[in-house]
């Protein structure tokens, strides 16, 4: 048998089993019978997410690209599409809508995107690896029935489960039917019932599962004192469901994760880290690796699992070890169930303080004594954003998040009760990132000013003698920042080999990854101050869909010109106003970064934005941006005027010690109008000059760029995409 009849064709199944096979030699505790293994429950919030795609979801087409959720499914998953046909024995795709075949399609579908769906039938694959074990074990099938229920529980915190049910929502009976095929999985929901003729109503924590004859059968109801959902909703969820899990152990499972049925063959390894006592503290968190399963849906995707890679598994292995000041960052950590419940709870839910509630956990944990684990012998799978706006939504969040954390009473602990070393460590991996980023913007635009400054006043110099700058050096610098990429290349040269290693960080790095990363320190460091200033921080629903659509310009000058586009302006007219004044010489060695900075926070949102630089979208974008700037009504979405004054509101909370930093802005423009007026800019000259520029040079630049546009028209249809749409930007660009 030839080896290549027995590999797996897919790319995913390779990995799968290459990590499974490498896990095998890592150190891990040894696994107890099934009736001595540690019990666990998995536990996953959920609000209104897609649940199971529905055929009107799979079908329906964005306006500009025309690209159905199904069809793009298809190309993305091409092989598995041909396999499922193959399975179903369908030969006419149009038979898949049939009512035979219809449900296997809707969950062929969903179980690729992040659906509740993919969480669910991920996370039961527990469930066949301990009867897979109990098998091996001999037990017989009573007792195997009985083991499931006393070592594992699936628990969905739906707390909007019963207003869907009295909405006749589609997605409460796709829960349902979600249970109905794992008996196992359990609903916890919040229900409330009017009481009498005043209209008051009664809150209770229900739990539901399947009865196994295709009803739904009520478990427990328990009477609240009031609505539980007072704070965030999300930490807010998962507590009211808290009473309902049974094992000796909680596993906290994002909406937008999956499990797969090889790793959970080793979760009982897992849960005996629990038992063995390593150091003067018990294990109370126990982190796992994550595998990003959204990496190939676009660049952008790639470029969030690439990051997820750096902190998820390089960051989080060295803060555990050596460190020693891992936390909780989010899911899928596994909680000993006992010390949490008694030390209140995996979850904070203070509306604002809260907004990253996963981290509190941590906190609280150290304070309280408990230490934290991390382990690479086990991964669950994670999606991620996969567009701009969600991206940016995301470390939105984060960064809010972040300057509320520094705020909190949890981090005040800390600073006065941990060590030096890992008060140190603890702000290299927490907070002190987004302060990097704030300080790191701002000594961008000081430097920008200054130059500019010295430029105008004819002060370039020390004493007598001119400044020297040193360009060449200051590139030579600029590139040691590539050394930031060296242990994810050795990472990634480990586990897909060095030459993949290799190409993966250069279509990185030509694809426009640079861009991207700058692009978001800005937006970690716009909300990171921001918040600091003026408080404000909500939670920012990113959407968990494919990005299959245009985004109009008008709205991407919402989300983006307040935080990136005015800054970037006003980047690049310093660094103009300083190219017209200086002295010095070496203007491109000088300020090639900061014009980097400026061409990211400005070109980002467009160049990963589909169809940009289409003609008919570019007219059409146009239309709609001119129709926003003059509509005086329909709040911000229909009105520039609007958007303005909601957008600058904040300004008014601020007090006054704020204002007064940001007033800072206009004695910088009061000093550079002084630098232009004493300048011979308004000087009348009427001497005859030669030209800089020959004029035999703009002709022969003339006649290049006729001869590009030639060339670019003639040979259009034949080149790919990504090459039609760099020359057309370099054409338009030029033009």
């Amino acid at each position: 048998c030839h080896p290549d009849d027995v590999e797996p064709k897919s790319r995913e199944a390779r990995r799968r089993l290459n990590y499974f096979v490498n896990s095998l030699f890592m150190k891990m505790p040894h696994a107890p019978s099934i009736q001595d293994m540690m019990s666990w429950n998995v536990m996953t919030p959920f609000y209104s997410e897609d649940v199971t795609y529905s055929k009107g979801d799979l079908e329906k087409r964005t306006d500009a690209l025309g690209v159905s959720t199904l069809l793009y499914l298809q190309t993305l998953y091409k092989n598995d599409w041909t396999n499922f046909l193959e399975r179903l024995e369908i030969s006419d795709e149009s038979k898949i809508w049939s009512k035979k075949n219809i449900e296997e399609t809707r969950i062929w579908a969903s179980i690729r995107a992040q659906t509740l769906s993919r969480t669910v039938s991920g996370m039961m694959y527990y469930e066949k690896a301990l009867r897979l074990l109990a098998n091996l074990e001999r037990l017989d099938e009573d007792t195997t029935n009985d083991l499931m229920g006393e070592k594992f529980g699936y628990i969905v915190a739906c707390q909007v489960y019963g207003s869907m049910k009295k909405n006749q929502d589609s997605k409460a009976d796709d829960i349902e039917q979600l249970m109905h095929r794992f008996p196992h999985m359990r609903v916890a929901y919040i229900d409330s019932v009017k009481h009498g003729r005043s209209g008051d109503s009664i809150c209770f924590s229900v739990l539901i599962k399947s009865d196994g004859c295709g009803k739904i059968q009520e478990v427990y109801r328990v009477r609240l004192a009031g609505n539980p959902v007072l704070g965030e909703g999300k930490p807010e969820n998962q507590n009211h469901a808290m009473i309902f899990s049974r094992g000796e152990m909680v596993q906290t499972i994002d909406m937008n994760q999956e499990g797969y049925f090889e790793e959970a063959l080793k979760m009982r390894n897992a849960l005996q880290e629990f038992g063995e006592h390593k150091g003067p503290l018990p294990m109370t968190i126990l982190g796992l690796r994550e595998h990003i399963f959204t990496g190939a849906v676009s660049s952008l995707a790639n470029y969030m699992a690439l990051q997820e890679t750096s902190f998820v598994t390089l960051g989080q292995r060295v803060l555990a070890n050596p460190l020693c000041i891992r936390l909780h960052y989010g899911h899928p950590d596994v909680f000993d169930k006992l010390f949490f419940i008694t030390r209140g709870g995996i979850s904070k839910s203070s509306k604002g303080i809260n907004l990253s509630e996963d981290i509190f956990a941590g906190y609280n944990n150290v304070v309280r004594g408990g230490q934290v684990g991390f382990k690479e012998y086990i991964q669950v799978g994670k999606g991620r954003d996969v567009g701009m706006s969600q991206i940016y939504k995301f470390e939105a969040k984060l960064s809010q998040g972040a300057a509320e954390q520094s705020l909190s009473r949890d981090v005040y602990r800390l600073g006065h009760r941990l060590d030096f070393c890992r008060l140190f460590s603890y702000y290299f991996g927490g907070i002190g990132h987004y302060f990097s980023n704030v300080l790191t913007v701002l000594t961008i635009y000081v430097v920008c000013y200054l130059l500019v400054i010295l430029a105008m006043f004819d002060i370039e110099k020390i004493g007598e003698r001119v400044i020297t700058p040193e360009g060449t050096i200051q590139i030579l610098l600029g590139g040691l920042g590539l050394m930031q990429t060296f242990p994810l290349f050795a990472t990634l040269g480990v586990e897909r080999g060095w030459w993949a290693s290799a190409v993966e960080i250069f279509q990185v790095f030509v694809s426009g990854g640079p861009i991207h990363f700058m692009f978001h320190i800005q937006t970690k460091a716009y909300y990171m101050a921001q918040t600091i200033f003026v408080g404000g921080a909500k939670y920012r629903a990113t959407g968990r869909g494919f990005v299959t659509q245009h985004t109009p310009f008008d709205e991407q000058y919402r989300f983006f010109a307040s935080s990136h586009l005015y800054l970037g302006i006003e980047m690049g007219a310093s660094l103009i106003l300083m190219g017209i004044y200086t002295t010095a010489g070496q203007y491109i060695g000088r300020t090639w970064s900061l014009w980097l900075a400026s061409v990211s926070f400005l070109s980002a949102p467009f160049w990963f934005n589909p169809l940009t630089f289409e003609w008919n979208v570019v007219v059409n974008d146009y239309l709609k941006y001119i129709r926003w700037m003059l509509g005086s009504s329909g709040g911000p979405d229909k009105s520039w005027d609007m958007w303005w004054t909601d957008e600058n509101s904040y300004y008014q909370k601020m007090s006054f010690g704020s204002k007064m930093f940001w007033m800072a802005k206009v004695f910088i423009y009061i000093v550079m109008e002084e630098g232009i007026r004493r300048s011979t800019l308004f000087e009348e000259s009427n001497n005859l000059v030669t030209p800089q520029i020959s004029v035999l040079y703009v002709f022969v630049f003339l006649l290049g760029l006729v001869v590009l546009y030639w060339i670019y028209t003639k040979q259009r249809k034949k080149l790919s995409y990504p090459a039609r749409r760099s020359l057309g930007i370099v054409i338009g660009v030029l033009t």
